[in-house]
Parts: structure tokens; C-alpha cells; sequence
């Protein structure tokens, strides 16, 4: 079976297999020793923390396959972005110059930098190893931070984004990034990408161009993958929008990939999902649905993949044994779940 927890320090060398696995462009995951130890650190603090508005906490989880221990996974979610360090966009907006005299009329599509969002809840450091791909690992990595923080909405804020990894080759060359290193970086992408993930951001603010940039004056190449994702992102876009994440125009300011949101209570799993406690019978597993669970606790959490049936009547969670031991949770207890599948809704 899969589960998925918080991480643990001695979860240190799956963590950084997965950071070497991931590749340039992840930026969550620098490979650095000293930072990824910092990260578990921060999310057992954040875990152990009693939270009644969301801050600088950060959650990061992972999946374990508990049949041989072996960590496949990580997902985390940061509870509110750029409170202790500046959190950059570029937004794609638009400036008209007119002539009526002369009757031109042209809209010219710009980038502003920008601190919008400042303060959201940000989902990051997606990531399952090629081994655990198939099946229900990769939706399960994603879904579940949505039952977490509808869970416990008190830490998150009710608008949360996810930046999707832009375009770039098998080199970590970004078209986007090859135009502002030559005009006002010299520094390549893998450099500014692995500065950023180790957290030093004043480089951004020192160098970065201060006014909007006219889109037109960009290489037709950097202007080709302006809010377009990474081939391996594809797949995580797609749930993201199908959950009702969309873009509203603003993209990374290293490789131009678009950057989604959408309002936690209109998020598609959160929105669907239920709390109920749980009776815990023998044969739930073969009157259940498939359903992505977890445990209401924050230090203890766990979630799985598995069958549930509802009681109506009782209005109760009908849970196997097995489920109910890797969730944690004995008769009585509250978890919250949602349908692994959301057509139709």
C-alpha cells in the first residue's frame, strides 16, 4: 500500500535522490545537503505548530510504500509565500498606442514585474519517481494537499497557485532565460535557477529589469514559450485544470511558465470532499469506492488510496482494517475523503 506523510529526517536520502532525479527547473528542490535538511526541519516545525492564520509554515509530505519502506514521492505546500522573502512574477498585460489623427491603433502585449502574489498559499515540490508511475500515485501526490487544507483551512489562504515548470532542453537551456541572460544577466539558467532554489533572491531584484518589457522586442523564441510548460508538466497541468486552476497571465521570471490559481472552496477535490467518521467493517473493501482519505490529524497525518462506502443512514464511513491501520485511525475517529474520479461534477 501507498501512504502518504508528513517527511522525517530520515527521510534525508530519499529526499535527495529525488532532488538529483527531478533535474534543472525544479526549484524546490535545490541538491544542496545543508537546504534540504533545512526543508525537513522547517516542515516538522510546521507540522508540530499550532497555526490559527496562515505564515511562513511549510508542509512537506511524502509517499511511502509501506510493503518495502522505500519513499517514492515528495509534495508539499507553502502556507503563504513572500512574507520573509520576496516572491517575483512577471504578468502578461497590455499597453495601446493610438493615433486618431493618424487612425493606428496597436496593443502591445508587456511583462510587469510584480509581487502579486504575495501571501497565497503556493502547492510545490511535486515529484514521484519513475518506478511508482501508473496507476493512481501521481493524482493521489497532487489531490491530497487539497484534503489537507480543506481540512485545516485555518493554515492556508484561500487563494492558492502552483507554478508549472517552463520550457526548457535536456541542458537547461530556457529560450525565455537565453534573451535576459544576454541582455541583462550573463549568468545561465542552471546558475540563477540554483541560486533561487538555495533561496539567495537578491541577484532578482539587483539585476531583473525594473520596467515592463514590450513582448515584441523579445527573441521569437522567448517569445514562443511565453506560458507554455515543460513536456514532463503536462500531465500535472492537467489535473491542476481540471480541479479549475487557470492561469490569469502571470509566469515565472526564468523560463516564463505559467503560474495557476484558483480559490481553495472552488477547488474541485476540496469542494467534493466529505467528513465523516468511520465504522470500520471486513467488508468495505468490496462494497467501497475507490476514494483518496485522510486522517484529520496534523503531526500524525496519513492518506491513502481505497475503497469507502458511505453509510447514508448512519452517516458514517465504512472502512477495511487495513485502511483504517494505515490511516491511523480507530472506530469513531473523522477522516475526510473524496472521489477519485470528479467526472461529471
Amino acid at each position: 500500500m501507498f501512504v502518504i506523510r508528513p517527511i522525517r529526517q530520515a527521510d534525508y536520502p530519499a529526499l535527495h535522490d529525488i532532488a538529483e532525479e527531478s533535474g534543472i527547473g525544479f526549484t524546490s528542490l535545490p541538491v544542496n545537503q545543508e537546504l534540504l535538511t533545512n526543508k525537513i526541519v522547517r516542515s516538522e516545525e510546521s507540522f508540530s505548530k499550532e497555526v490559527t492564520a496562515p505564515g511562513c509554515e511549510s508542509y512537506l509530505f511524502v509517499m511511502e510504500n509501506t510493503d518495502t519502506g522505500q519513499v517514492v514521492g515528495t509534495t508539499g505546500i507553502e502556507a503563504a509565500v513572500g512574507l520573509d522573502d520576496a516572491f517575483y512574477h512577471y504578468h502578461i498585460g497590455k499597453v495601446v498606442h493610438a493615433s486618431r489623427e493618424l487612425d493606428i491603433h496597436n496593443a502591445v502585449d508587456i511583462l510587469t514585474f510584480c509581487n502579486d502574489y504575495t501571501g497565497v498559499t503556493e502547492l510545490c515540490t511535486l515529484f514521484l519517481r519513475e518506478q511508482a508511475r501508473g496507476g493512481l500515485n501521481g493524482r493521489f501526490l497532487s489531490k491530497v494537499r487539497f484534503l489537507f487544507m480543506m481540512e485545516h483551512q485555518q493554515r492556508f489562504a484561500e487563494t492558492v497557485i502552483a507554478e508549472m515548470r517552463g520550457v526548457s532542453d535536456e541542458n537547461g537551456k530556457s529560450p525565455f532565460w537565453a534573451w535576459l541572460e544576454e541582455h541583462f544577466f550573463s549568468m545561465d539558467f542552471p546558475t540563477a535557477d540554483y541560486l533561487t532554489g538555495i533561496g539567495n533572491k537578491v541577484f532578482i531584484a539587483e539585476l531583473m529589469p525594473k520596467y515592463p518589457i514590450y513582448v515584441s522586442l523579445l527573441s521569437p523564441e522567448a517569445q514562443a514559450v511565453i506560458g507554455q510548460v515543460h513536456e514532463k508538466t503536462k500531465p500535472a497541468l492537467r489535473l491542476l485544470e481540471q480541479e479549475g486552476f487557470s492561469c490569469r497571465g502571470y509566469v515565472d521570471i526564468f523560463d516564463a511558465g505559467p503560474t495557476v490559481e484558483a480559490n481553495l472552496h472552488n477547488i474541485q477535490t476540496a469542494r467534493a470532499s466529505r467528513r465523516l467518521p468511520v465504522t470500520i467493517v471486513e467488508h468495505a473493501d468490496s462494497v467501497g469506492t475507490e476514494q483518496f482519505i485522510i486522517n484529520t490529524q496534523i503531526e500524525g497525518f496519513r492518506g491513502v488510496a481505497a475503497p469507502l462506502a458511505v453509510d447514508e443512514d448512519n452517516k458514517t464511513a465504512l472502512i477495511s482494517p487495513r485502511t483504517a491501520e494505515a490511516l491511523n485511525v480507530k472506530q469513531g475517529d473523522a477522516v475526510r475523503f473524496a472521489p477519485v474520479s470528479l467526472r461529471g461534477m
